[in-house]
């Protein structure tokens, strides 16, 4: 059972950064070809990153069958832990209280995620 999490969020991980690398890019080209207001792409942003957070918890949940909140927990934890070490060690910056805020629902919709997901899967076999 222990080695079946593990992987699931090794899946999790991957499919997180794969998702966030490909909508970073769309978004990039979006704001070179388009234009763009500040206050749109704040609140584009954070629904993308809901729905990538919800999406990757699911998949952990889908994977781990077994224990969702904690497996979507870890997922959002470590993409707050990302993107704190980036932003600390990039820019030499801590989160805001917005930032915190937003990382907090990022967090809540990773656990729905993997509480869904567990209930989608296959009961697990023992």
């Amino acid at each position: 059972m222990e080695k079946i999490q593990w992987t699931s969020l090794f899946y999790g991980w991957i499919i997180l950064f794969a998702l966030l690398f490909i909508t970073s890019f769309t978004l990039g080209l979006v704001l070179k070809f388009l234009e763009m207001k500040e206050a749109t792409l704040s609140w584009t942003t954070f629904i993308i990153g809901l729905l990538i957070l919800f999406s990757c918890g699911m998949v952990t949940g889908l994977k781990g069958k077994a224990k969702g909140w904690l497996l979507g927990l870890l997922i959002g934890l470590g993409f707050t832990g990302f993107v704190f070490l980036v932003q600390f060690l990039g820019y030499q910056q801590a989160f805001s209280l917005s930032q915190a805020m937003y990382h907090g629902f990022y967090l809540i919709a990773a656990i729905l995620g993997g509480i869904i997901g567990v209930n989608f899967s296959s009961p697990a076999e023992e």
